[in-house]
């Protein structure tokens, strides 16, 4: 059975997904980190991939930029294709200076000013969380691999460009408590808690909207290999 998003068939994809928002850092895993990959999807070049690890099936797939296109994404993973845990390995962009780039993140909760949720069921809250145990799996992983990991409340949004007028990276700090900014993770911990399901996210600070510093297009797809190594670590 293939959806309009993604044309695999049904245990063509494993339990466990990894999902950079770019299709083309979905491709630089499979090829550099799996075993045997096969593509299972090319639909609108968002690109999947199924493999093994360390002996384990694993897969990868981009979700595309910002809460709708992962919104779709995930949710037909965890719908019609029986996958029981997504994580979200992304970039982020860093509200103090306290962050670096190529800093990791491993989300506890994510602040969101969006109506995702409560468009798609009625949820009323502007905080999502991702799963326990799939946090301390990661974080266990992360000790044994001595990758020190930040862990924080970060914030997801619909907006990548914003006015002068509006709250900055200082308002989202000090208010909300976001260390950084990124576009998806709210949505995906919305569908997992909704479809009884297991999310988590970790990021790697890309750039700093307080130093001004960046990281190259070429960097944020190949060289954020810290958060990939732990995801693939504790994937079942």
């Amino acid at each position: 059975m293939s959806t309009p998003h993604n044309r695999a068939e049904v245990g063509s994809i494993a339990k466990t997904v990894l999902m950079p928002g770019d299709p083309l850092r979905a491709k630089y895993i499979a090829e550099t980190f799996l075993e045997d990959a096969v593509q299972f999807n090319t639909v609108r070049n968002m690109f999947g991939y199924t493999g093994t690890y360390k002996g384990r099936k694993i897969s990868v797939m981009g979700s595309g930029m910002g809460m709708p296109s992962i919104g779709i994404y995930s949710y037909e993973l965890y719908k019609f294709y029986g996958v029981e845990n997504i994580i979200r390995i992304g970039s982020a962009g860093a509200y103090t200076d306290k962050l670096n780039l190529f800093d990791t993140i491993l989300v506890e909760s994510s602040w969101s000013e969006s109506n995702f949720a409560k468009a798609q069921n009625g949820y009323d809250s502007d905080i999502a969380y991702p799963s326990e145990d799939l946090n301390a799996r990661l974080e266990k992983a992360a000790e044994e691999l001595n990758i020190p990991v930040i862990k924080a409340r970060i914030h997801s949004s619909d907006v990548f460009y914003h006015e002068d007028n509006v709250a900055g990276p200082a308002e989202f700090y000090n208010e909300h408590g976001c260390v950084c900014v990124e576009m998806e993770s709210f949505a995906l911990f919305h569908n997992a808690k909704v479809l009884g399901k297991n999310a988590a996210c970790l990021l790697t600070i890309s750039d700093s909207l307080i130093t001004h510093q960046v990281t190259t297009a070429e960097e944020r797809e190949t060289s954020f290999t810290n958060m990939m190594k732990i995801a693939l670590e504790m994937a079942d």
